[in-house]
C-alpha cells in the first residue's frame, strides 16, 4: 500500500474517531441533562416527601404491639365521652372558669392517626423554614440534583423516623396550632393503643388510667382556652426563635463546618442549646418556663381534683411517676436529647415543685394569679423559690413562714 493510501487511510479513521467522539458527546450531554431533569423531579419541590414521611411512621407504629381495631377505637370514646362530662364540670369549679366546648373536642385516634394528625404541625414547622434553607438550584446540572434528592431523601426519612418513634410513646395530647395563622381551638387526642399498654405496665385499671390522662389533657386546654394571651406569648417567641434559627443556619453556612463544631464544644454539645444566640437562649429560657408551668399546674390540678374521681389516684400517681424517673438507654437517651424529650422531664419537675410551693406560699388565691397575664409568669430565680413569687404577684395572700 502507498504513503498516500495509509495517509488518506488515517484521515478517514481520524475523522471517524472525531465524528465518534462527537456523537459519545452530544450523548453524554443529551444523558447528563435527562438524568439531570429525572434527579431533580425525583427530589421534587421540598426537603421532605411528606406522603413517604408518612408512609415510614405509619408502618412503623402499625407494627408496634398492641394495635387496636377501629372497633375498638370506636367503643373507647363512649367511655371517654362520659369521663370528659364528669371531669370537665370538676376542673371549672376547681378552678373558678367556665371551659366550654371541649367537651366535644376531643378524639380517640390510634398511634397512626396521632402520627397524621402531628404530620401538618412538622409540615407548618418546617414550610415557614424551607424557603430560606433551600437555595436556588441549576436544573440541568446532575451534581445538584444528586444532592437534592440526596437530602430529600434523609430528610423525609428523619420526619418518618421522628414521627414513628414518638408516636409509640404519647398517651394524650391537646392539640393546638401555634404556627397557625388562625386562631382555631385546640383538640384533645387520646392515643388509647399507648393508654392501654401503659396501664398494663403500670398495673393500673384501664378506665382509672384513662380518667387521670383525660383530667390532665383537659387541664392543658383550660390553661390555653382560658388565658387568651397564652397562644400568642408562645406563638411570638417561637416566631422569633424560627427566624433566630434562619439566620444561624445562613451564617453556619457561610462560616462552614468547623464553626459549628466549634460551637458545639463551648456548648457542652448540646444539640438544643448548642447553636443558639443569646437573644435565641433568651427566647428558649422563656419558653422553658411557661411550658414547666404549663407541666406542674397540670400535676397540680390532676392531684387535687383526680382525688374526687379516682380513690386510688395515689398509686396511679406514684407509679407514673416511677415509669417518668426510668433512666432512658441507647436509642432513647439519644433521642431523648437530640428532640428535648429530658428538658421535658426536668419541666414537670420544677413545674410542679413551684406549684405546690405557690399553694403552700399563698393558697388558691396566689393559684388563680398564675395565670393572670405574662406579667405574673415566675422568672428562672422565682421558679426555683416560689414564696419569692407570691412576695412579687400576691403578697397580700402570703402565708406567714414557721
Amino acid at each position: 500500500m502507498s504513503g498516500n493510501g495509509s495517509r488518506a487511510e488515517r484521515r478517514r479513521n481520524e475523522g471517524v474517531l472525531g465524528l465518534g467522539l462527537a456523537v459519545g458527546a452530544v450523548g453524554l450531554y443529551v444523558g447528563s441533562r435527562y438524568l439531570a431533569r429525572r434527579a431533580h423531579k425525583a427530589a421534587g419541590s421540598g426537603l421532605v416527601d411528606w406522603a413517604r414521611a408518612e408512609q415510614i411512621a405509619v408502618s412503623r407504629l402499625n407494627r408496634a404491639p398492641g394495635a387496636l381495631p377501629q372497633s375498638e377505637l370506636r367503643e373507647a370514646e363512649r367511655f371517654y365521652d362520659r369521663t370528659m362530662r364528669d371531669v370537665v364540670p370538676l376542673l371549672e369549679a376547681q378552678l373558678g372558669l367556665p371551659l366550654p366546648g371541649v367537651v366535644e373536642r376531643y378524639a380517640v385516634v390510634d398511634r397512626a392517626g396521632w402520627a397524621r394528625a402531628n404530620l401538618a404541625t412538622f409540615q407548618r414547622l418546617i414550610g415557614q423554614l424551607e424557603p430560606h434553607l433551600v437555595p436556588a438550584v441549576d436544573e440541568r446540572s446532575l451534581a445538584a440534583g444528586v444532592v437534592r434528592l440526596a437530602n430529600r431523601v434523609v430528610s423525609t426519612q428523619q420526619v418518618g423516623f421522628l414521627l414513628g418513634y414518638l408516636g409509640t410513646r404519647v398517651l394524650g395530647q391537646y392539640d393546638i396550632a401555634l404556627l397557625s395563622a388562625e386562631s382555631k381551638p385546640g383538640q384533645l387526642l387520646f392515643v388509647e393503643e399507648n393508654i392501654r399498654s401503659t396501664a398494663s405496665t403500670l398495673g393500673v385499671p384501664l378506665d382509672d388510667f384513662r380518667t387521670w390522662i383525660a383530667l390532665h389533657e383537659t387541664t392543658h386546654a383550660f390553661e390555653f382556652e382560658a388565658n387568651a394571651w397564652l397562644r400568642p406569648y408562645l406563638s411570638e417567641r417561637l416566631e422569633r426563635q424560627l427566624a433566630g434559627i434562619l439566620d444561624q443556619a445562613r451564617s453556619l453556612q457561610a462560616e462552614g463546618l468547623g464553626q459549628l463544631l466549634r460551637r458545639l464544644r463551648d456548648s457542652g454539645g448540646n444539640p438544643i442549646t448548642g447553636l443558639m444566640s443569646a437573644e435565641q437562649r433568651r427566647l428558649f429560657d422563656e419558653t422553658q418556663l411557661v411550658m414547666s408551668l404549663l407541666e406542674g399546674f397540670s400535676d397540680w390540678v390532676m392531684d387535687e381534683v383526680g382525688a374526687q374521681l379516682l380513690a386510688d389516684v395515689g398509686l396511679i400517681r406514684q407509679r407514673f411517676e416511677a415509669r417518668r424517673n426510668q433512666r432512658r438507654t441507647g436509642l432513647d437517651r439519644i433521642i431523648a436529647r437530640l428532640t428535648g424529650l429530658d428538658l421535658k422531664l426536668e419541666q414537670y419537675r420544677r413545674g410542679e415543685r413551684f406549684v405546690s410551693g405557690v399553694a403552700a406560699a399563698g393558697g388558691r388565691e396566689a393559684i388563680a394569679l398564675l395565670w393572670a397575664g405574662p406579667w405574673a409568669l415566675p422568672t428562672a430565680d422565682e421558679l426555683a423559690d416560689p414564696p419569692a413569687w407570691v412576695r412579687r404577684v400576691a403578697p397580700h395572700v402570703l402565708v406567714p413562714s414557721g
